[in-house]
């Protein structure tokens, strides 16, 4: 019983910790339905397994004094969580906002009375002998309570057939992550009706015909629901998280490819370091050192010599760059010059270059992240740069 439990709490963990993410920023997340949606029916989906583990059972059975009373409460809890699933299809398909609305309260109005029933069957039906495991085939001849156990399947059956039928259609009207994100519910939801709902139907009917297969009800069942359920919860989460991982992959990288230019930069920049932290976000360190970057780049402005960019595009281009490239190479080169001078204290130039750089020209970190690439590019450039430096200073 207690492996039992924690390979279900551990699921409920799980589970529960995708709604977490999304809710990283509670005050957006309220006010957007779709974000709601979803962590509501997270959290009801952890909260069933945390209700349906055996040791949560004889605990809520003993706090109340009622043999088996976790059925009823574990029930309901799915039932309502079979709705929260459609509701958040409902909302994740959007609509007209007055379409969406009628079709959430048909939800629950198809669902609160069967809840309601849920807890009045199980109170006219006789279930003195507490079971924790195998309630639904014990109790499957049991007036009441027969009742009882399948109309909580039938309710939970609904909900994911309704799941694979919009994922289904659905999938074939949309592409990239969101399609990924339905054919995972998709997955989740054909593995709860096959390897949960199948195998509680059998058993339950094996009961009804004299026979035992209790064994797919409290072996099978479970682990296939919890799989399921997980698989589902990622459907839900990637289309929303992934593509801000992504981005926050993409800032790391260019965070780490600005290291180059940074170091040989960063004794000029005046901009004001943040209180680091490590749990800080790459963008918002990718961001810092973009502007300390074009702060120094102001810094520098003073000491660069035209003709060593001069002279430096025209070997780039003898060695048969592309106008594009043989500028960041020559831009590199006069860089390295102004930030050498600079560093040894020397005078800026007389008359000011007054030449802009072509990453202070474009938006965002990709010309500053060319800039730094083109300073550690093979020696040969290091060659045309002191070369240069030699010519218009020696």
């Amino acid at each position: 019983m207690a492996r039992v439990s924690l390979v279900v709490y551990l699921a409920a963990g799980l589970f529960g910790l995708s709604a977490v993410v999304l809710l990283r920023r509670p005050r957006t997340a309220v006010r957007d339905p779709l974000t709601l949606s979803t962590c509501v029916a997270i959290v009801l989906g952890s909260l069933v397994f945390v209700c349906s583990a055996p040791l949560t059972l004889a605990a809520v059975n003993r706090l109340t004094g009622v043999p088996n009373f976790g059925a009823p409460l574990t029930y309901g809890m799915l039932c309502a969580y079979s709705c929260s699933l459609l509701i958040l299809l409902i909302h994740w398909r959007g609509g007209p906002r007055a379409q969406v609305r009628r079709m959430v309260l048909r939800s629950i109005a198809a669902y609160v009375p069967l809840i309601a029933a849920i807890v009045v069957l199980f109170a006219l039906g006789d279930a003195r002998t507490e079971r924790l495991t195998d309630l639904d085939t014990y109790y499957a001849n049991t007036p009441y309570l027969r009742e009882m156990i399948l109309l909580y399947l039938i309710g939970h059956s609904a909900a994911t057939v309704t799941m694979c039928t919009l994922c289904v259609k659905w999938s074939r009207e949309v592409t990239g992550l969101l399609r990924s994100g339905l054919r995972l519910i998709l997955a989740g939801s054909l593995l709860d009706v096959l390897g949960f709902q199948l195998t509680k139907y059998t058993a339950v009917a094996a009961r009804w015909t004299g026979h035992d297969l209790d064994a797919l009800s409290t072996q099978v069942a479970p682990p296939m629901a919890s799989l399921g359920a997980l698989l589902c919860s990622a459907g839900f989460v990637l289309p929303r998280l992934l593509p801000a991982v992504l981005a926050q992959v993409r800032d790391l990288r260019d965070y780490r490819r600005l290291g180059p230019l940074w170091s040989r930069v960063r004794f000029v920049s005046t901009a004001p370091k943040p209180p680091s932290a490590w749990w800080q976000l790459p963008q918002a360190r990718l961001h810092w050192r973009e502007v300390s970057i074009h702060d120094a780049l102001l810094g520098l402005a003073p000491y660069f010599d035209d003709l060593v960019r001069e002279q430096a595009l025209a070997a780039a281009r003898d060695e048969g760059r592309g106008a594009h490239q043989a500028r960041i190479a020559a831009e590199a080169a006069m860089l390295a010059d102004a930030a050498r001078r600079a560093a040894a204290r020397q005078e800026p130039l007389r008359t000011p270059s007054g030449y802009r750089l072509h990453a202070t020209e474009v938006s965002g970190t990709g010309g500053l992240v060319e800039l730094a690439q083109a300073l550690v590019r093979p020696a040969a450039d290091g060659a045309v740069t002191d070369k240069t430096v030699r010519t218009s200073h020696g």
